[in-house]
């Protein structure tokens, strides 16, 4: 026992030797890029001397953004915002239309979206689901349904609620049953299970399992909604809450399945039972005590959302998009107004009757509301005024063109693989809102320069770039299952990489497959 307790801390010591490695990176990263910044900007309106001032100025600061995004110089919120300011400061764009971006029904379904999440993680219902699942008889005694059942729960509750969200409230779970049955097993002369490939599994479907489930709807991942605003804008065809469930629910079903094996595959548990595991769930489970009032008003305000997200997009399919009843709510109950008159119900019902104050508190509080991911919706708006400027100024139709000629592709399909590629190779080595951001306005022209539909290359590239699976600095959901030391950095590079190259697949298949049957 004591050579296994050794392993252990030279593990852990491994492990945050590794994170300051990383950080060093990060830092020189850092640097490098706040000063490639602007000299990438001052060359392009130097040299791009063949562009109208307009898209030469707007691919000057496009290109001082993509650097500043890629090697996180400063904040992402940050380099959002300087990008819109920059584009008014060198006449791009005027102010009205700059920053009018921000009063786009998107911003207020992530309004919406993120306070209904905030109430969910606040009265521990998605720890209370999580808990739930894993109370089933006999999911938690075996190493492979422990881990199917893991990522299933995170693909569940990641589809409505932030993957990084998802990832930390899964996280300490997953850790107290690894310890509990790590301490049974080292108790009785086993394996100290917390440096185990069932372990790196376990922390790998977590991170993993929340990526690919955020894409089962579109208010999964804010890189989804962002993809999508661009997608519509650019191509004049919207994709409803409905289409995109229907689009994706076979693709993630699958990818979810090939994650599974992938995992289980290359990291073999080395058990065959769990012991200590099913009592740690029911404690848990335990000290969480009754279905609250909060849980309920919460669950109340999400089946209202979405309700009044999935409505507009059944009634298309079965009155038809003509009919009046419809149209009404296109126009009038958009996926922005469903969410914040959800959001809303939260400061409106009351966590008990009648009583003192203290009981007539509403279900969630504005300090607690404002606790959201605002720099998200940054992004968002600056993703929004790159796109709509890129058209406006012909940058878009430009950039499709030449880059079209230069890489050869013409059809559907070799575009839509460079889609997924891109976005792919882009969101490993930076966040997947600036890399939806970056990928979708340059693959959407190309598919218009070559004449084929723009639609199915620009979902792709916007999931794609949520698929980083290979770095901790991929996605939140990498970096914090990393940072709990039982995942070597090269078990993450060799799961990640074949994962990549097999959800790239699915994705592209999927997508070529399933668009036509929805009506894309």
């Amino acid at each position: 026992m004591k050579i296994e307790d050794r392993s252990g801390a030279a593990a852990s010591k491994a492990a945050a030797s590794t994170l300051d490695s990383q950080e060093r990176f990060d830092s020189i990263r850092g640097r490098i890029g706040l000063g490639l910044g602007p000299l990438a900007f001052g060359l392009m309106l130097l040299t791009a001397v063949g562009l109208e001032w307009e898209q030469r100025a707007l691919a000057a600061v496009l290109c001082l953004m993509i650097v500043w995004w890629v090697t996180e110089a400063i904040p992402l919120a940050a380099t959002a915002l300087l990008g819109i300011v920059l584009c008014v400061f060198v006449g791009v764009g005027d102010e009205d239309t700059v920053f009018g971006a921000f009063g786009n029904d998107t911003i207020f379904t992530f309004l919406g979206g993120f306070v209904i999440a905030r109430s969910m993680t606040v009265h521990g219902l998605d720890r209370r689901i999580a808990l739930r699942v894993l109370s089933v008889g006999g999911v938690v005694r075996s190493p492979v349904r422990t881990v199917i059942a893991f990522g299933g729960i995170a693909c569940v509750i990641s589809a409505f609620v932030s993957n990084t969200a998802t990832v930390a409230m899964l996280f300490p779970i997953g850790i107290g049953i690894v310890r509990a049955v790590s301490s049974i097993s080292t108790g009785q002369g086993g394996q100290d299970l917390r440096f185990s490939r069932w372990s790196t599994a376990l922390m790998l479907v977590i991170a993993y399992g929340a990526s690919i489930g955020g894409l089962l709807t579109p208010i999964g991942a804010p890189h989804q909604l962002i993809g999508r605003d661009l997608v519509e804008e650019q191509t004049g065809e919207t994709i409803n809450f409905v289409e995109w469930v229907l689009l994706f629910a076979p693709i993630v079903l699958v990818m979810f399945g090939a994650l599974c094996l992938v995992l289980l595959r290359l990291n073999r548990p080395e058990v065959r039972e769990l012991t200590g595991a099913e009592e740690y769930v029911a404690g848990r489970r335990a000290e969480l005590g009754g279905f609250s009032r909060g849980e309920a008003n919460t669950c109340l305000a999400f089946a209202f959302a979405v309700v009044g997200w999935t409505l507009p997009g059944f009634a298309s399919l079965l009155l038809g998009d003509d009919h009046g009843a419809v149209t009404w709510m296109h126009e009038h109950l958009t996926e922005g107004v469903a969410a914040i008159a959800a959001a809303t119900l939260l400061f409106l019902l009351p966590l008990a009757g009648t009583g003192d104050a203290a009981r007539r508190a509403p279900t969630l509080t504005w300090d607690e509301a404002v606790r959201i991911d605002w720099g998200v919706i940054l992004l968002f708006g600056a993703g929004t005024v790159m796109g709509s400027l890129s058209s406006e100024t012909g940058l878009a139709e430009t950039m499709g063109t030449s880059l079209a000629d230069r890489l050869g592709v013409s059809s559907l399909v070799s575009i839509t693989i460079l889609a997924a590629v891109a976005g792919l190779l882009i969101s490993e080595t930076t966040s997947n809102t600036a890399s939806a951001g970056i990928v979708v306005p340059i693959v959407v022209p190309i598919a218009v320069a070559m004449d084929v539909n723009p639609l199915i290359p620009g979902l792709v590239a916007t999931a794609a770039a949520g698929y980083g699976f290979m770095l901790p600095v991929s996605t939140p959901p990498n970096a914090i299952v990393y940072g709990s030391g039982m995942v070597p950095m090269t078990r993450m590079i060799r799961s990640g990489f074949v994962f990549d190259l097999i959800g790239v697949t699915i994705l592209v298949a999927g997508v070529l497959a399933m668009a036509p049957l929805v009506g894309l």
